[in-house]
């Protein structure tokens, strides 16, 4: 009997140990805990009084650029890291990433990144934002391998740590406990996060929807969220992506029938499916029906050819020999054994399946033994490019298939309704939308039990304290976009874009004239060269009669002894602009440029 509680003292001993060895390397992550943060204090009669502080610095009132803040005492930890497209008034944007002065400003307390999934939406930033808060990631395994492929394009894998977390494992980050559930998405790896904090249980859905028979490992973990449920939840971050549409998101199985019957009814011509890069299970099913009908596939697209080595290398697409080839490949097959699976299904202009529309492909022309099919719905805000590219490839003569090639990754009001039912909240706070989802989500929450006071529609940068004796936002911190263009992060803001689309809509005039340095006389000029604005070749009058009025200008500046050249351009563009507007009702941007010699 000694020697049996001596053996349970060394393997309680060797698991301290254990734990602190892993605490000391800075990445900190458990089994599920057997125990939470109790709800009510010592006196079970007593409502316990701590308060947590939720901070959304993006999500909200969009879809995209989602990231979370939590808050309590010296403890921030965050959710996700997303970034957004830009919108078409942002010229020349490559991506829009969130601002993160607030975590930045408080860099001592931030704990670490904990990320939902692999899309864009949510880990896209991260390469950006951890060059200046460098803190611990943890992600599930694929995610993960998503995210480092990320790291090493910006090189900073080997500054960043990171930590794999299985479903069911929890990590600690200060005074948090973040636990992993399994949930199910459009890409694989996808989970929930339960957050428990000294003020209770906040369970965060992520982007999920509830299918049962999932291309690739398990179905979502109903019976988790009901455990918690029963033991008691604080708040629910629940997805509002699609919570205006009724009933149930279909099964991605259901996309593969299709696919099936569409590689039936085309066995004589070439079939190119555009889809998500990221939609893993989607591909799979691509793959599953070229094998079934004797194709070779050819996946093109850097982004998507990038997830599917990562998803291949940590056995998450299965890929059987020979099945794949390479792109240079396709004229040693005939049309009728090739699918081709590429990016593009958004209209994005440097896509690959956009450029075979516009015919700069180096690779791939479009014929009209082409069948094209469309795996996805349009983002809001994309339908036109994506109409664009349809119409470009039907005058090219290719059949275009759009309808039933597709299912939501996100879940509608039924799937949302039994979430809640499972969880049971105090509180609802709908995430992930425009206001318009978060509105139609709230009302929601409300017809499965939540009190309408208890329904918290925030936007970014609210500070929402919440507690079991309430929630209420007490601040607004500092919380918007940051825009990418190139290399560039943050370099271009609203006074940029604004030229920008001032040169886009009305172009540009340049006025260059040469004044003495000593005697600020005119010695050559002023000399007009437009861009943008109008064909100068059939605009000589114009011209003309805008060279006389500069001239004017600056002759009567100089007889009134103004020798600030500041103020002559500022005379010059004020004038040319008024005759301008006269003229032909168009203000361009007229830039004034003054070269002085001896």
């Amino acid at each position: 009997m000694n020697n049996e509680n001596m053996n349970k003292n060394n393997a309680v001993n060797g698991d301290a140990i254990n734990k602190e060895r892993t605490k000391h390397r800075g990445i900190r992550v458990n089994q599920r805990p057997n125990s939470v943060y109790k709800r009510k204090s010592k006196k079970t009669n007593e409502v316990n009084q701590e308060k947590i502080k939720i901070i959304p610095l993006g999500g909200l009132e969009q879809i995209g650029m989602n990231i979370t803040a939590f808050e309590y005492g010296d403890s921030i930890m965050v959710v996700d890291c997303g970034m957004a497209f830009p919108e078409d008034d942002m010229l020349g944007i490559d991506m829009v990433i969130p601002d993160v002065t607030y975590l930045e400003e408080n860099l001592d307390r931030v704990k670490g990144f904990v990320i939902t999934h692999g899309h864009e939406d949510h880990i896209g930033a991260l390469p950006y934002v951890l060059q200046k808060i460098n803190v611990p990631v943890y992600a599930t395994k694929l995610t993960m391998g998503i995210i480092e492929g990320k790291l090493e394009e910006h090189n900073i894998t080997k500054s960043v740590k990171r930590k794999v977390v299985k479903y069911g494992q929890t990590v600690t980050l200060g005074d948090f406990k973040v636990e992993f559930i399994r949930t199910n998405h459009s890409i694989v790896d996808a989970a929930a996060l339960a957050i428990y904090s000294p003020a209770g249980v906040i369970v965060h859905t992520g982007d999920f929807k509830i299918d049962y028979t999932p291309v690739f490992g398990d179905a979502i973990d109903l019976a988790r969220f009901g455990e918690l449920g029963k033991k008691g939840v604080l708040a629910l971050m629940c997805d509002s992506t699609n919570v205006l549409r009724p009933g149930f998101t279909m099964s991605e199985k259901t996309v593969g029938v299709r696919f099936d019957h569409i590689f039936a009814e085309n066995i004589e011509k070439r079939i190119i499916v555009a889809t998500f890069a990221s939609n893993v299970d989607r591909v799979q099913q691509i793959i599953n029906s070229a094998c079934k009908y004797n194709r070779k596939a050819v996946i093109e697209g850097r982004s998507m050819i990038n997830v599917i080595n990562k998803a291949q290398e940590l056995g998450y697409i299965n890929i059987p020999d020979g099945t794949l080839i390479d792109i240079d490949q396709l004229k040693n097959y005939p049309d009728n054994q090739i699918v081709l699976i590429t990016t593009g299904s958004q209209g994005e202009s440097m896509a690959a399946l956009s450029r075979m529309a516009a015919d700069v492909h180096k690779k791939v022309s479009i014929s009209d033994n082409d069948t094209i099919v469309f795996s996805s719905t349009p983002i809001p805000g994309n339908e036109k490019a994506v109409s664009n590219v349809i119409n470009e490839l039907t005058r090219k003569g290719a059949e275009v298939i759009f309808q039933d090639t597709h299912v939501s990754g996100h879940a509608c009001q039924e799937e949302i309704k039994l979430i809640y039912t499972l969880v049971k909240p105090q509180f609802a706070i709908p995430v992930h939308g425009e206001y318009r989802h978060l509105k139609a989500h709230g009302q929601l929450a409300t017809e499965v039990g939540v009190k309408p006071e208890n329904v918290c529609i925030m936007y970014s940068g609210d500070v929402l304290e919440i507690g079991e004796t309430g929630a209420k936002v007490v601040d607004k911190v500092q919380a918007g976009e940051v825009l990418v263009d190139g290399l560039g992060v943050g370099d271009v803001g609203n006074i940029v874009l604004r030229d920008r689309q001032n040169l886009a809509e009305n172009g540009i005039i340049i006025v260059v004239m040469t004044l003495e340095k000593y005697t600020s006389q005119l010695l050559s000029g002023p000399d007009i060269v437009t861009r943008g604005f109008v064909y100068v070749r059939e605009s000589e009058n114009l011209i003309e009669e805008a060279r006389e009025v500069v001239f004017d200008t600056v002759r009567e500046c100089l007889e009134k002894k103004v020798s600030d050249w500041g103020k002559i351009k500022m005379v010059v563009k004020d004038s040319l602009s008024d005759f301008l507007w006269k003229k032909m009702k168009r203000r361009p941007m007229i830039l004034p440029i003054i070269m002085e010699v001896e």
